[in-house]
């Protein structure tokens, strides 16, 4: 048909995902909505610290993307090698695919080579691997003579999920204690960070810090790490530091997709420029969501990346577009409301939830860790599945 549009979504992620099952409900039938991704399954990367402690398998948190298109989405496997932001086009498996309009959802690329020494000494906790891996690790650790050194590693900021660390740190702690280990265990947690969840402001920063430290977990800010030894299971730092380890579990740096970077979408902090509000790119028809983009906050630090974001965002952007393909006006804009659980173990969780966009600084407060919380991120995490699967 001649007024035929087509959209193409670039990443299947949260953002990915809600994008294109909005445009669908939102847009008649002859118009595309066309989903590209290389994994052949969603898997749901909130759930990675059930994973870690065994409270979920990778078949409970993943589901096929093929079950979007019984909703009217077109999904295609395949790497987006390239992105033309003139012809509002993609290469894909060696083919060029076009859209009138073109929603980048692409994600961090985790640049665990940029760390020499990374890959081969410790486990990545943002992989469902990793996350697996470390389940196994965990169950491993028995009591002995000798005290076995965990150290939880932030490689660089910024990285996605941003409270994801200090609550491994904090379940591990609570695993080990059910299990009468804990003495038997040195945790200790490095970033670069001055602070945990910087964002959020200093006081979400220092109760965040305290009930890590209440824990008995070593805390360790402003530690940025520049290599790391596998033969003799060494830490190096920025400061001149170093800290041995035995378990070594890691964020690993954060980046931006190459097809991203080579495309010029990205601005000076090294991710995708977006206009905050609307999430438009500077080329026309172009918009971006979720983790590959860059977003400074008036005190100077950046948006948090963050599943709940990316889903807002899409969320916008899905309104957007319908609007302008049916003729009116684009007036949807994303606000900056966010909200995350913190576990902190034992059965526990706290809520943090305000305006990131607020002026003169973010508006976050935190509801104080129970077990109502700690049900409810459970309970949230199967709702999401089976809303959007």
């Amino acid at each position: 048909m001649a007024n035929e549009k087509t959209v193409l979504i670039l990443g299947g992620g949260v953002g990915g995902v809600v994008a294109a099952t909005r445009l669908r409900q939102r847009l008649p039938r002859e118009h595309r909505v066309v989903l590209v991704e290389r994994a052949a399954a969603f898997v749901f990367q909130s759930a990675f610290l059930r994973l870690m402690t065994g409270q979920r398998t990778r078949a409970a948190i993943s589901r096929p993307l093929a079950n979007l298109e019984k909703r009217g989405i077109e999904v295609i496997r395949g790497e987006v090698e390239a992105i033309d932001p003139d012809r509002r086009s993609a290469r894909v498996n060696g083919q060029e695919l076009a859209g009138d309009y073109l929603v980048l959802a692409l994600g961090a690329e985790l640049a665990s080579d940029a760390v020499p020494g990374l890959t081969e000494a410790g486990i990545n906790l943002y992989t469902p691997e990793g996350a697996t891996q470390l389940n196994e690790a965990r169950q491993a650790i028995r009591s002995g003579h000798v005290v076995v050194r965990l150290a939880m590693l932030v490689c660089a900021t910024p990285f996605k999920c941003p409270a994801a660390p200090y609550e491994a740190a904090m379940l591990l702690d609570a695993d080990l204690r059910r299990r009468g280990l804990r003495a038997a265990v040195a945790i200790d947690l490095y970033t670069p960070e001055p602070g945990p969840m910087g964002a959020a402001g200093p006081e979400i920063s220092r109760q965040v810090r305290q009930m890590v430290e209440a824990k008995g977990i070593g805390y360790h800010p402003e530690h940025a790490v520049t290599g790391v030894d596998a033969l003799i299971k060494q830490l190096r730092f920025a400061n001149g530091a170093t800290a041995d380890f035995d378990l070594l579990v890691y964020v690993p740096p954060h980046r931006a997709p190459l097809c991203a970077r080579e495309a010029g979408l990205c601005g000076a902090n090294g991710w995708i420029e977006v206009d905050r509000a609307t999430l438009a790119t500077r080329f026309p028809g172009i918009y971006a969501i979720g983790d590959a983009v860059g977003i400074s906050l008036t005190t100077g630090k950046p948006l948090p990346k963050a599943a709940v974001f990316a889903q807002a965002q899409a969320e916008t952007v899905a309104r957007n577009i319908a609007d302008l393909i049916e003729g009116r006006p684009a007036a949807n804009h994303f606000e900056g409301h966010g909200a995350c659980f913190l576990e902190i173990g034992d059965g526990r969780a706290g809520f943090g939830s305000g305006n990131f966009y607020a002026e003169p600084a973010p508006a976050i407060t935190m509801k104080p860790p129970g077990r109502l919380m700690h049900w409810a991120k459970a309970a949230y995490e199967k709702y999401w599945l089976y809303k959007w699967f």
